[in-house]
C-alpha cells in the first residue's frame, strides 16, 4: 500500500529549518509530498543535510536557502528565492526565532530589538511577500510558530513573549484579510519542547518546568511538526485565525 501524500504538488517554505521544530516540520511536509525550501541563516551544512534527507527519503524537490532575517529585504527575498527554486509557493511556516532572556530591568535595547526583529518583524515581511503569489493563485497556507509564552507570558522573557504575542495578533488579522481567497493563516503555540533552546536550561529549571506541565514531560519537535502539518492539509481548509496549543496542557 503506497504512502498517502496529501500535499503532493504543493511548495513550502519553512524558516529556521536546519534544526529543531523547523527541521521536523520540513520532514513532516515532505513526507506528505510537499516540495520544501529549507530556510536558514547559519549552519549551511545542517541545512544541506536536511535537503538531502528530504530528497533521498521522501523523494521531493528541496533546496537550502539562506537569508539574514534581520534584514527586511532579505526576509522578503527568501520568498522570491523559494518561488524560483520550487516553481511557486503554497505553504509558509514562519518558524525562525531567537531568544535573549533576562529580567525586563536588565534587558538591553539590542536584546529587545533583535528578538522583535527576528521573531516578529521578519515573519511579517515574509507573510507580506508570500501573500502576493498566494492571492494571485487564490490559495495559500500560512502557519506562524508562536509560543505559549506569547499566550500566558513568562518571567525573564518580556521581549520573547511580546514578539510571540505579536505573532498571534498578526495571524488573526491576516486570517480575516485573506480568508475569502482560500488562504488560511494559523499559529501554533508550543510549550516546553526538547530542542537546542531548552537543552541549555539547568536541571533545576527543567525540573520546575516539567512539574508545571500536566502531561509530566516536555514535548518533541515532531509533535509540534505534526500540528503544523495538520493545519496545512486539504481537510483543514476551514480552520483559520486559530492558535493551536502544543503544550501538554500547560495553558489549560
Amino acid at each position: 500500500m503506497s504512502e498517502a501524500r496529501p500535499l503532493e504538488g504543493r511548495r513550502a517554505l519553512v524558516t529556521g529549518a536546519s534544526r529543531g521544530i523547523g527541521r521536523a516540520t520540513a520532514v513532516a511536509l515532505a513526507r506528505a509530498g510537499a516540495s520544501v525550501a529549507v530556510g536558514y541563516s547559519a549552519s549551511p551544512d545542517k541545512a544541506q543535510a536536511v535537503v538531502e534527507e528530504l530528497q533521498s527519503h521522501h523523494r521531493v524537490m528541496a533546496a537550502a536557502l539562506s537569508a539574514d532575517l534581520d534584514d527586511p529585504k532579505a526576509a522578503a527575498g527568501l520568498v522570491e528565492q523559494t518561488v524560483q527554486a520550487l516553481g511557486g509557493l503554497d505553504i509558509v511556516v514562519n518558524n525562525a526565532g531567537i531568544n535573549r532572556d533576562n529580567l525586563a530591568m536588565r534587558l538591553t535595547d539590542d536584546d529587545w530589538n533583535s528578538v522583535i526583529a527576528i521573531d516578529l518583524t521578519a515573519a511579517f515581511h515574509i507573510c507580506r511577500a508570500a501573500l502576493r503569489p498566494m492571492l494571485r493563485q487564490r490559495f495559500g497556507r500560512i502557519v506562524n510558530v508562536s509560543s505559549i509564552a506569547g499566550v500566558i507570558g513568562n518571567a525573564g522573557q518580556s521581549n520573547y513573549s511580546a514578539a510571540k504575542a505579536g505573532l498571534i495578533g498578526l495571524t488573526k488579522s491576516l486570517a480575516r484579510e485573506v480568508a475569502s481567497r482560500d488562504i488560511t493563516v494559523n499559529a501554533v503555540a508550543p510549550g516546553f519542547i526538547e530542542t537546542e533552546m531548552t537543552t541549555s536550561l539547568g536541571d533545576t529549571v527543567r525540573a520546575s518546568a516539567i512539574a508545571a506541565i500536566p502531561k509530566g514531560r516536555m514535548g518533541t519537535a515532531e509533535e509540534v511538526a505534526a500540528a503544523i502539518a495538520f493545519l496545512v492539509l486539504p481537510e483543514s481548509g476551514y480552520i483559520t485565525g486559530h492558535v493551536l496549543h502544543v503544550d501538554g496542557g500547560l495553558a489549560a
